[in-house]
């Protein structure tokens, strides 16, 4: 049995930043859990994430129930399982969201969460070398960079985006997010920032901060309605540690309500059904599941030498190999989608709601993950961006190792459905405006046959996936279903707070993890000042 000031549950996206901040005063003394491993090889090359989205020895490898808007399917939900969490294994997209999605926080009652609240949070983190100082932080630890739309195929989306009224967006993540950009990334020297790298690296030599990898969480401690430390495995082996001031649960949207259940925090009937202690009600606890249901349109490219099927296979790949070697650039120092568009559904919208984002090339199943098809093509995928439809994730065993049961409800939302319809349809004007004549598309899926709302739904069933944006499970608020308080802190349970994208109240406008990364600073911030 050790104790610590502070113990950290999660080496993710937002636990890898507490980690990081608490004990940067030497009088803290911290210790930092992660399931997984330290690392894992293709976490450092972005392109990577495409070995690592299937691969078990970095990721947990869920998947959803099966539902009517899956058409019976499970899909799947990678979640990043080694330190940096799914900053390790993830598309390395960077997107802040709108000011409108923090204002909403704020306006539903979680006070300090406005836009104007956070700004300094996520100028903090980040180091950017574009856009408004106003805006943009300089000399964070993670490093922001912004690609040159220079390849021919992104100039030519750039300009037929223009053609139905689309215009370019240097900066989506400053003043306005409105338009048509490359996206920027979490990459530096063609290297991925994780947040492993960024704000654990750094760390790594401080006495006070003890980082154990291996090792499986499997509950809370609590004396009465106070956390007082963790009780987790290394090798099979059960462990104890005591934390002096307060348990960090930042384990992701699935297992940090995972964890609340084992340790007897959530609904009292469900798990008292599967034989678990009740030790706090908790009735919002694994509820208002949200994530971005995304159809993957797929478009056949005539013209050769545009996408990635066309130089990136064979001698393409060597050429592609030798310029990532001495520039970093190239498929494999890729964000996963190169570009995105911002766009709004109808006119009279304060801001946009749907999002589309471009990968130049086909992908097809492979043993070890996706591979470059032969066939030469682009894919887009477009949807609705804070989607109204809730689903839920809830233990189903009382074993830490059974993994939860996800389920999306996708689409029970009837807008959700009018929107992603919409989407698709912004997304084929583009792909056949006339500056994209030169290289030939051609729909591939859903295909040109399908026209009717009714007809692309029915595509989007059988063939829609997430964008591995899965948040809400512990959400913040102050209505009954509220998991958390404004400062992150379980109701009704003291020394106890969850720190990840569980949090969010509902989706941000865009990719989660820069917002995740956001929460766990700010919520350091909040920590080091209840300390004091």
């Amino acid at each position: 049995m050790q104790t610590f000031d502070y113990i950290v549950v999660g080496a993710g996206s937002a636990g890898a930043v507490l980690a990081n901040r608490l004990s940067a005063d030497a009088r803290n003394r911290v210790l930092l859990l992660e399931a997984g491993p330290a690392d894992h090889p293709w976490t450092r090359v972005p392109i990577g994430s495409a070995r690592l989205i299937t691969n078990p020895a970095a990721n947990w490898l869920y998947t959803s129930e099966p539902e009517p808007a899956t058409n019976g399917r499970r899909i799947p939900v990678p979640r990043g399982r080694l330190l940096g969490g799914s900053s390790a294994i993830n598309g390395l997209a960077f997107v802040r969201g709108q000011a409108q999605d923090f204002d909403g926080w704020a306006q539903a009652g979680n006070r300090g969460w406005s836009h104007d609240d956070v700004l300094p949070f996520f100028k903090r983190m980040e180091s950017y070398e574009g856009g408004d100082d106003a805006l943009r932080g300089r000399d964070g630890p993670l490093r922001v960079t912004n690609p040159e739309p220079r390849e021919p195929v992104f100039a030519a989306l750039i300009a037929a985006a223009a053609e139905v009224g689309i215009a370019h967006n240097p900066d989506y993540n400053g003043a306005t997010q409105d338009g048509i950009a490359m996206s920027q990334a979490t990459i530096s020297g063609g290297r991925r920032m994780s947040t492993a790298r960024s704000y654990l690296d750094p760390a790594r030599g401080r006495a006070n901060l003890r980082i154990e990898t291996g090792a499986l969480t499997e509950a809370l401690l609590l004396d009465g309605k106070r956390c007082i430390g963790v009780r987790y495995s290394i090798g099979g082996a059960l462990r104890e540690a005591r934390a002096a001031r307060e348990v960090v649960v930042s384990a992701g949207s699935v297992n940090s309500p995972q964890l609340l259940e084992l340790s007897g925090i959530g609904q009292p009937e469900r798990l008292q059904g599967l034989g678990i202690e009740v030790r706090h009600a908790l009735p919002g606890v694994g509820e208002n599941l949200r994530d971005h249901y995304a159809p993957r349109t797929r478009w056949a490219i005539g013209a050769k030498g545009y996408t990635y099927n066309d130089t990136g296979r064979g001698l393409g790949l060597v050429r592609q190999a030798l310029r990532y070697a001495f520039q970093g650039k190239g498929l494999l120092g890729m964000v996963g989608a190169p570009m995105r568009a911002f766009v709004r559904s109808r006119e009279g919208l304060d801001a946009p709601d749907l999002l589309l984002g471009w990968v130049p090339m086909l992908m097809e199943p492979g043993p070890k993950g996706p591979r470059l098809s032969r066939q030469s093509g682009m894919t887009c995928y477009a949807h609705p961006m804070r989607p109204e439809s809730k689903g839920h994730i809830h233990v189903v065993s009382a074993d830490p190792r059974k993994a939860p049961a996800i389920t999306f409800n996708f689409l029970s939302a009837a807008i959700d459905a009018e929107l992603t319809v919409r989407a698709i349809r912004i997304a084929r004007a583009i792909m056949t405006a006339p500056a994209m004549a030169g290289l030939q598309p051609t729909e591939i899926a859903p295909g040109a046959p399908r026209t009717t709302d009714a007809e692309i739904l029915e595509w989007v069933r059988h063939a829609g996936e997430t964008t591995y944006h899965p948040v809400g499970t512990c959400k913040m608020g102050s209505d009954p279903m509220a998991v958390v308080d404004a400062r992150l802190r379980v109701r009704g349970i003291e020394g106890l707070r969850v720190v990840d994208a569980s949090i969010m109240p509902s989706l941000t406008s865009g990719n989660t993890n820069a917002p995740t990364i956001m929460i766990g600073e700010k919520a350091a911030d909040m920590m080091l000042r209840d300390a004091a």
